[in-house]
């Protein structure tokens, strides 16, 4: 489970490897937007819900995931990229359980990940 007290990862790059690591999650009519990876965790935001994928021990081979639907969100804030500040950022607001920050460097396009946010929770 989601670590809610660090409530921080570890700044993601675009990497299509981890939305493989969860085909077998993905219900029908559900669709894959984008995957991020850090060290070794990841995340994958798809049009039903955010999937955190967190690593665990040595070899890597025991994997959490955790899955946030995007209607238990009750708020979020997104910060755009700029010209020297190049990471973009997602700050979530989950009912009864707390909030995170992913944090985005290089190529992210958080602005069609924020209006699934939008269509599920307005």
């Amino acid at each position: 489970m989601i670590d809610f007290e660090n409530k921080k990862y570890l700044k993601m790059k675009e990497d299509s490897s981890y939305a493989r690591r969860v085909e077998d999650l993905i219900v029908q009519g559900e669709q894959v937007l984008n995957s991020y990876k850090s060290m070794r965790d990841g995340v994958v935001f798809t049009t039903m819900r955010i999937i955190v994928v967190n690593v665990q021990g040595i070899t890597g081979k025991k994997v959490d995931y955790t899955s946030l639907p995007y209607k238990r969100i009750n708020a979020y804030s997104v910060e755009t990229a700029g010209t020297f500040d190049l990471d973009a950022e997602l700050d979530i607001f989950i009912s009864g359980l707390g909030s995170l920050r992913f944090e985005f460097r290089g190529k992210s396009d958080i602005k069609e990940i924020s209006r699934y946010i939008s269509q599920s929770i307005l």
